[in-house]
């Protein structure tokens, strides 16, 4: 068990929240919920939220990162947790709380790691020009001449 808990704080939103990502994510669970708090697990990891008020919102600073390994997965991702919210450049979206997530196939971090410089640039190119990131358009980009 990770030391480290995410802790978010929602106003008034906390169990909708948690509803609402444990329906989106496999081995996800609600572990409690009271009229102040939430906690819940997200594909093993351990998250808790609170009802906090209205004081502080949600910004860009800190994200959860989902790694994806295909384009099916990709897009049910991005389709379910931007859902009420905002779609946003190079694979990033805010969920209807306010929440960003990076909704990333695991094959770009590999294309952007290539010692080609050339081909890891136009990859680069290529993800600049989406919103939600197309795995097969960043592969042709990769072998493009």
């Amino acid at each position: 068990m990770s030391k480290v808990t995410p802790f978010l704080w929602f106003d008034g939103q906390a169990e909708e929240a948690a509803r609402f990502y444990t329906s989106i994510f496999e081995n996800s669970r609600i572990d409690s919920v009271s009229p102040m708090s939430a906690t819940f697990h997200l594909d093993g990891q351990k998250l808790m939220a609170l009802n906090g008020g209205p004081q502080f919102k949600f910004t860009e600073a800190i994200s959860f990162f989902i790694s994806c390994e295909t384009q099916a997965e990709v897009d049910e991702l991005w389709e379910k947790l931007s859902s009420g919210g905002a779609k946003q450049r190079c694979g990033w979206l805010k969920d209807k709380f306010g929440v960003s997530w990076q909704i990333i196939p695991s094959v770009l971090g590999e294309l952007l790691q290539d010692e080609d410089h050339e081909k890891s640039g136009r990859v680069m190119q290529a993800m600049l020009q989406m919103s939600k990131i197309d795995i097969a358009r960043l592969k042709q980009a990769y072998e493009s001449q």
